[in-house]
């Protein structure tokens, strides 16, 4: 039987590997992107990733005989979604839409916001259990964790929603 961790099939299989990393980290971030209307940036995430996958598929394609080139491939597409959305969340692109409800301290939780920067809407609802407040609060996706400990910091009961919207006009949008 053939070795086939040879220097020369274990090189091969990590650079198909490598571009199967940054072939779906790239079409991770272009997906995302899609949902966004990112058009020119769409573009070139999608030029760049066609790109690499044809280089990733010829070299698996020219050395079938390696079995190690497929697992380089199915890894490095697994490994690859997984960093594409890391690095998403760590850009925190986009907005969210934050629905706050307080049964007793929904004043001081806008008003808290407010201080800092954040437009809030105020409506009073009826919950299961009576009378609550309810809070509006659209944000940029960076922005959540401070919110949601300011709101904490004043109602650690406070049941909080977030939604991802994208703004189509006008409103106030905190920098």
């Amino acid at each position: 039987m053939e070795n086939i961790f040879t220097l020369q099939a274990l090189t091969g299989a990590a650079i198909i590997f490598g571009l199967r990393v940054i072939e779906m980290t790239v079409g991770t971030l272009r997906a995302l992107y899609v949902m966004r209307g990112r058009k020119a940036l769409v573009w070139i995430l999608g030029f760049l990733q066609s790109g690499i996958f044809v280089a990733a598929i010829s070299s698996v394609v020219t050395n079938l005989d390696n079995p190690l080139n497929y697992i380089g491939y199915a890894a490095g597409f697994a490994t690859g979604s997984v960093v594409g959305m890391w690095i998403e969340a760590r850009l925190a692109v986009g907005h969210i839409h934050l629905s706050i409800i307080s049964p007793r301290r929904g004043a001081a939780i806008a008003e808290s916001l407010r201080d800092e920067g954040y437009a809030v809407t105020e409506v009073p609802a009826r919950g299961k259990d009576g009378m609550v407040t309810m809070l509006s609060c659209s944000v940029r996706r960076r922005n959540v964790p401070r919110v949601d400990k300011l709101v904490r910091t004043v109602d650690e009961s406070a049941f909080i929603t977030a939604e991802e919207v994208r703004p189509v006009r006008r409103g106030f949008w905190r920098a």
